[in-house]
């Protein structure tokens, strides 16, 4: 694969990857966006539509979904009209060259356009082809695939909210970007494997089953212990106090996970005679005497504010923390120094963007270019795709105009 030999001056662990990106709205498009920040060069496939994560507005910024911008910064952006037969050859050329390629179209959508995992091995036997659905390529295969039904029909739903009132979602499509997470971790581990072997592969995921990965505690609580898990509001169902408790003035989350750090806690507030008392001795007596115990912590937290609770148990090495709005929790970032905001793109385009969360010391995420506008790369995408003997796509920072976004 002649693309994946050298990718001139970009940096990173993924220099040298070329991803052709099939994908849309979210789980697909956040995977890339990692990769991306890690070196790969990303071109972005769009229908002549574009991304319908464009248009979910508001809220927006200078007229662009704020969704779309958050999931889509370091790529290319190319339309192809997969109806459309040049196009067509256009977008499996791109496929042949590429190192990755990545889609979430219903299984077994692009074989109509010879663009499925079969289709694009033909050409490119040591492709890492990556697969995204809702519910698998078997029985689900026709299901469609939105976060919320994933949420629903997992069980997720009944575990969250009050024990007494309706279930709710989660407040963030959880699945789809766990699943995106999933994505990436099975195209790293194939590219491994094609590194010792030469070998490419089909890496498939799908929400449902990352689902019931990432429900882990609660999952085992029914394959292993034969128990089927309900919501308990923001209680824990193994560990207790791990929960929002009452100041004087408003809540303040308590965690104490294990023996000692309920000691400590008794001591801060003062009632250290909790930890001594048989009920509340160890994590499975304070489990299944919760319902004794919490009143006791209520009145001992009563005599205080939130704040000053927070001041006095992270002194006494207590896990705590206020309830936040996203601002908050933003700010807080920016307290400790994790500096979790980075502009990027040039001069007027720049967007502010949320930080990739992995650091590394020698081959840190790059911010090259903002989310592109839709076809901002039609012309150096297909002129490259045009040349079979082409040098490698310049980095997106070599290009003044890459990263404006409309």
């Amino acid at each position: 694969m002649a693309f994946s030999e050298d990718i001139g001056e970009q940096d990173g662990p993924l220099s040298g990857i070329l991803v052709a990106d099939f994908s849309r709205v979210l789980a697909g498009p956040f995977a890339t966006q990692q990769m991306g920040d890690l070196g790969a060069t990303v071109v972005k496939v769009e229908s002549p539509a574009g991304d319908e994560t464009r248009g979910w507005a508001p809220p927006e910024r200078d007229g662009v979904s704020t969704y779309y911008l958050g999931i889509n910064r370091n790529k290319y952006d190319v339309v192809l009209d997969f109806r459309d037969e040049g196009d067509r050859a256009a977008a499996l050329e791109l496929a042949a060259r590429a190192d990755v390629v990545i889609e979430n179209f219903k299984p077994g959508g692009l074989a109509k356009f010879g663009l499925d995992y079969d289709s694009v091995a033909a050409v490119n036997p040591d492709v890492v082809y990556a697969s995204i659905s809702g519910f698998g390529s078997k029985g689900g295969a026709s299901l469609p695939g939105y976060d919320l039904i994933v949420q629903a029909m997992s069980g997720l739903m009944s575990l969250t909210g009050d024990p007494d009132g309706p279930a709710y979602r989660s407040g963030v499509s959880v699945f789809d970007i766990m699943t995106g997470m999933q994505a990436t971790v099975g195209i790293l581990s194939a590219l491994r494997h094609r590194d010792r072997t030469g070998e490419g592969q089909h890496v498939e995921v799908n929400l449902l089953s990352t689902a019931l990965g990432a429900m882990a505690n609660h999952s085992s609580t029914y394959v292993a212990g034969g128990t089927v898990p309900f919501r308990m509001g923001n209680a824990h169902p193994s560990l207790f106090p791990y929960e929002p408790l009452p100041a004087s003035d408003g809540e303040i989350i308590v965690v104490a996970a294990n023996d000692a750090q309920f000691r400590r806690l008794a001591e801060a507030l003062e009632r250290p005679e909790l930890a001594d008392d048989e009920r509340f001795a160890r994590t499975e007596d304070r489990n299944r005497h919760r319902e004794e115990l919490r009143p006791l912590l209520v009145e001992a937290m009563s005599t205080r504010t939130a704040q000053e609770w927070f001041d006095v148990l992270t002194a006494a090495g207590i896990a705590c923390g206020p309830i936040n709005t996203i601002d908050g929790g933003v700010a807080l970032a920016e307290r400790l120094g994790l500096d979790p905001v980075v502009h990027v793109g040039h001069g007027d385009a720049a967007v502010p963007m949320i930080r990739n969360p992995i650091s590394f010391s020698r081959t840190p995420a790059r911010y090259r270019s903002a989310p592109p506008a839709l076809g901002q790369d039609d012309t150096l995408i297909r002129a490259w795709l045009d040349e079979p003997d082409a040098d490698p796509l310049p980095p997106l920072d070599a290009i003044p105009e890459a990263g404006t976004h409309a």
